[in-house]
C-alpha cells in the first residue's frame, strides 16, 4: 500500500487542482496522504481537506519556522483541537537550525510544549529535524513518546539507529532520488526496510525528474518507491507493501482511514 506520510496538500500551489490531485493519487494507488499543519491558521484547512477526500488525513502542529508568528494561545488551541478533532499525529513540529538559530530558545519552547501534548494524548509526532538532529533526539527521549516519523531524514547512521530505538520510522522522499545525495542514498540502502516510510513533502523537495521548475505532488510517490527499490535491489511490490505497513504501524489511526467509505468531493 502506497502511503505518502508527509504532503502539504493544503499549500497554495494546489489551489487550482487540489481535488483532482487527490483523486488521481488514489487512482494511482496512493491509499493515504498525511497532511500536516504548520501553524494555527491552517488547522481548519487540513481538517476540511481530510473530510473532503477519502485518501487524506491530517496532523496538527506548529512548525519551527512559524514559531515567531505563533503565540502561547496557539498552543492552547492545539490542545483543544487535539481533544476534539483526533488528528493522526502531532506535526509538523521540531527544530530548524538551518534557516536561523537566533530564536532557538523559542523553537525549543514550542517544540517541547507540543511534545507534552503528544505525550498526554498518546499520539505519534511528525518531526522536522533540519540541522538539529541531536537536539531533537534529546527532547524526544525526555518525553518518552509512542513514536513517530523523522521527516525528510538526512542524519547519520548512528542518529538513524537512535530514532529507530525510540520507536520512530524515517521518512525518505525526493532527496533520495538525486545521485549526488550520497549519504541519504546510502542510508536508504542500509537501513532495515521496516524502519522506512515514504513521503513526497510536496510541493517541497521535488524528486530529480521534477526538478526545481516543476511541481512536486503525491503522484510522484510510486516513482520514489521505485528509486528505493532499485537502491536496495528489492522487489517494488515488497517495498510498497512494507513501507505502507510501517506507516500504519507508526501512525495507527490511518489504518482505519484507509478503508473508510468514499467521501464527497
Amino acid at each position: 500500500m502506497l502511503i505518502d506520510t508527509h504532503c502539504h496538500l493544503d499549500a497554495a500551489e494546489f489551489d487550482t487542482d487540489r481535488s483532482q490531485i487527490a483523486r488521481q493519487a488514489l487512482d494511482q494507488g496512493v491509499a493515504m496522504i498525511v497532511v500536516p499543519a504548520i501553524m494555527r491558521s491552517n488547522f481548519d484547512e487540513v481538517i476540511a481537506l481530510s473530510r473532503q477526500h477519502q485518501n487524506c488525513s491530517y496532523a496538527l502542529g506548529i512548525h519551527p519556522l512559524f514559531v515567531d508568528r505563533s503565540s502561547e494561545d496557539d498552543l492552547n488551541t492545539l490542545e483543544r483541537y487535539v481533544e476534539t478533532h483526533q488528528p493522526v499525529a502531532i506535526g509538523e513540529i521540531g527544530l530548524d537550525y538551518f534557516i536561523t538559530k537566533d530564536n532557538q530558545a523559542r523553537q525549543i519552547h514550542f517544540f517541547t510544549e507540543q511534545l507534552k501534548i503528544a505525550k498526554h494524548h498518546d499520539l505519534p509526532v511528525l518531526l522536522h529535524v533540519r540541522r538539529s538532529v541531536d537536539d531533537v533526539l534529546k527532547y524526544v527521549r525526555r518525553y518518552s513518546l509512542v513514536g513517530g516519523i523523522a521527516h525528510a531524514f538526512n542524519g547519520s547512521q548512528q542518529q538513524a539507529e537512535q530514532f529507530i530505538d525510540l520507536g520512530f520510522k524515517l521518512g525518505f522522499g525526493g532527496a533520495m532520488t538525486y545521485s549526488r545525495a550520497l549519504r541519504i542514498r546510502e542510508l536508504a540502502r542500509k537501513l532495515p526496510l521496516e524502519a522506512i516510510v515514504l513521503e513526497t513533502d510536496s510541493p517541497d523537495i521535488p524528486p530529480e525528474w521534477v526538478g526545481q521548475q516543476g511541481r512536486n505532488t503525491p503522484l510522484e510517490l510510486k516513482k520514489i518507491a521505485e528509486v528505493l527499490a532499485d537502491l536496495r535491489g528489492e522487489n517494488l511490490a515488497q517495498v510498497i507493501d512494507i513501507t505502507g505497513s510501517n506507516a500504519k504501524k507508526v501512525l495507527p489511526k490511518i489504518g482505519d482511514l484507509c478503508t473508510r467509505p468514499h467521501a464527497l468531493h
